[in-house]
This record gives structure tokens, C-alpha cells and sequence, in this order.
């Protein structure tokens, strides 16, 4: 939360237009000590008000409401007042893109509600979810008023993600400082959502945040997104510009993780740090053990913060990383090994 880290509670604004589920969630918040549900919204045109009177840390939001959307409320508010937003809404057919736009457009989570007794994995797993939002709002102020680490000029950082990559990427790169080491990032994702992931980094990043094409500069401060429909890699002749390449898929993935981490250890070695991140399969892990192999430093997400354990813990197979660690320690994982005040310690 913003403010400090003042002991208050993080206070909630739920806003769906259901109210059997509105005072569903608000019993389920009612259990944590440390949320205050302070109002509710049945449209878009109240949570509008209630956001202006209540001026509440987190909205909880549903997207199929009378009136105007959630969606479309979700973009006036990132444009004109931004907060956290949790997106709580029913699961259709197209939900894989409800989710992607909404996250695209500034939302922190996105969870369904289920029908049945399953529903009750939705309210074990909203109340974490509003913490988590709550704690990314001194984000959007971003980092001017601290002053910027130095960072070895060498050093770059390379990130993969599948399922479950969209929340761990966003955790990870909001905590990167304005002028964080030159970063590429390949998270599989269908074309037509990337941009709009970019856009949702932006949002809630200081570095400044890029689809990646080919030419594009590899400089700090920077962050470079794969496009959806591209292998995206670095060379040793040229280390400074992004290469994106209309290859065949690698592992059943373009772009693929594996690709961007076997180039990284090929051009950068030693400079290089990765983090392979939630995901199915095992598309990254032999480049991560490559990475590693060169004498770049390695990373992977743990079981218990990943949505789907599958590249990382093929990463730990291979032994492309010593033991497995928490999302919330990877920011300082992967930038630790690139601050100046190191330099004094390394070969």
C-alpha cells in the first residue's frame, strides 16, 4: 500500500452487479483483519462515484455488468485515476481473452468464477490476490524520488514465462528501477495480446517497456517484449540490437524461451543473468543450462509461486540452477548479480 508502509488495513471497493456475489466476496474478505471491504458498486456509473468518495486502495471488478462494461471502465480508470483492479468475473467461452485484454489494460489479477463447490477455490484465493494489488499501488507513483542503483554496463538480464507468466512477469518487472540493466523478455503469448501486455508493463513499470523487432537497441532502462509470432535473440556481432527471425517453432513455441537463452549464452556469457519463470513443458531449460554453462548467472521460479510447475522444475533437472526460488525474490535475483557495488567481488 501507499503511504509507508502504514498498519491499516487495505481497503476494498467491490464493484459487480450480482449482489448475492458481492456480499459473497465481502464475507470472504471479512475473514482477513487486514482488508476493509469500505463499498459496493452494481455498475460501472456507482463504482465511478464510489472511487471519487471512497478513494478505496483496490477495486474488485466484474466485467459482464449492465450499462458499460468492465472492460471499458477498466480503461477510463488506467487513463484517469489508476488503482489496482482485480477482475472477478464469469467464465465464457472467450475468457482466455477477457483475461488477456483485461490484464492488458492495467488489471493486477484476473480470477473466473466457478460454478458449483468450485467456487470456493475463488474466494480462498481472492482475498491473496487483493494483498498482492494492494502492494503494487507505491508502484504507480514509480521511483523518482529514489535514487538509481548502478549497474555493471556489461550485464544483461533475459526472462521467459508461459502459463501463468503474464502475473509472475509483471511482479518481477515492476521492482526493476528505471535504469535496470537491458532486459528481453519471451513470454508465449498469442500475437494479437502482446501489445497489450506491453502496455500493461508500462503501466506499472519504470523502465520503459517495448515489442521487440528487429533493429531495436538493447540498452538500459530498456525492457523488450518477444512479438507473438517471432523468434526473438541477440548475436555476438552485433550485442547491442535485437534480432527478431521468422524461424519455425522450437519445442512447439515462437517465439521460444530456449532460443532467446542458448543466443544470450552464446553472445554474453558470463554477463548474462536469466530467470525462467511459470510455464508448461520445458521450453528454456537447456538454454538456461547453457546460460549457466557459459557462467552467466541462473535462476528459476519455485513450485509453490508457480501456476504450472513444468519449465522450472525441468530447469532444476538439468541442473540449469542450484535450487528454485520464490517470485518475489527474482527481481533482486536477477538485478543483485548486475549492481556496480559487486564489481568489487567478481573475476
Amino acid at each position: 500500500m501507499a503511504g509507508g508502509g502504514v498498519a491499516r488495513p487495505v481497503r476494498v471497493l467491490i464493484i459487480d452487479d450480482s449482489a448475492t456475489m458481492r456480499a459473497l466476496m465481502a464475507h470472504a474478505l471479512s475473514k482477513h483483519d487486514d482488508i476493509e471491504v469500505v463499498g459496493y458498486a452494481g455498475d460501472a456509473y456507482g463504482a465511478r462515484e464510489a472511487i471519487k468518495t471512497l478513494n478505496p486502495d483496490v477495486a474488485t471488478l466484474d466485467i459482464e455488468m449492465p450499462g458499460m462494461d468492465g472492460l471499458t471502465f477498466l480503461e477510463k480508470v488506467m487513463r484517469l485515476r489508476p488503482l489496482p483492479v482485480v477482475v472477478v468475473t464469469s467464465k465464457t467461452e472467450n475468457a482466455e481473452a477477457i483475461e488477456q485484454q483485461a490484464l492488458g489494460l492495467g488489471a493486477a489479477h484476473c480470477l473466473f468464477k466457478p460454478a458449483g463447490a468450485s467456487g470456493l477455490a475463488l474466494f480462498e484465493a481472492l482475498p491473496q490476490k487483493i494483498k498482492d494489488a494492494a502492494a503494487s499501488t507505491d508502484e504507480f507513483g514509480g521511483q523518482s524520488c529514489q535514487q538509481e542503483p548502478l549497474f555493471r554496463p556489461k550485464k544483461r538480464i533475459f526472462l521467459g514465462a508461459s502459463t501463468g507468466g503474464v502475473d509472475a512477469l509483471v511482479s518481477v518487472l515492476r521492482q526493476f528501477p528505471k535504469n535496470c540493466p537491458p532486459t528481453l523478455v519471451v513470454q508465449h503469448m498469442p500475437e494479437k495480446f502482446v501489445k497489450l501486455f506491453a502496455q500493461r508493463l508500462s503501466s506499472v513499470c519504470s523502465a520503459r517497456v517495448l515489442v521487440a523487432y528487429s533493429g531495436a537497441k538493447i540498452e538500459p532502462g530498456r525492457i523488450l517484449i518477444a512479438p507473438g509470432d517471432a523468434h526473438l535473440r541477440v548475436s555476438r556481432k552485433s550485442p547491442d540490437i535485437a534480432m527478431v527471425e521468422d524461424r519455425p517453432p522450437v519445442n512447439g513455441f515462437r517465439p521460444s524461451v530456449d532460443v532467446l537463452f542458448h543466443s544470450a549464452a552464446d553472445a554474453f556469457g558470463s554477463s548474462a543473468v536469466a530467470a525462467l519463470l511459470t510455464g508448461m513443458g520445458r521450453d528454456g531449460a537447456e538454454g538456461l543450462l547453457a546460460i549457466k554453462k557459459s557462467g552467466g548467472s541462473t535462476v528459476a521460479q519455485d513450485e509453490a509461486t508457480s501456476v504450472v510447475y513444468g519449465m522450472p522444475r525441468m530447469a532444476l533437472e538439468l541442473g540449469a540452477v542450484e535450487r528454485p526460488i520464490a517470485l518475489g525474490k527474482i527481481a533482486d535475483a536477477v538485478l543483485d548479480p548486475c549492481r556496480q557495488s559487486r564489481l568489487k567481488n567478481a573475476s
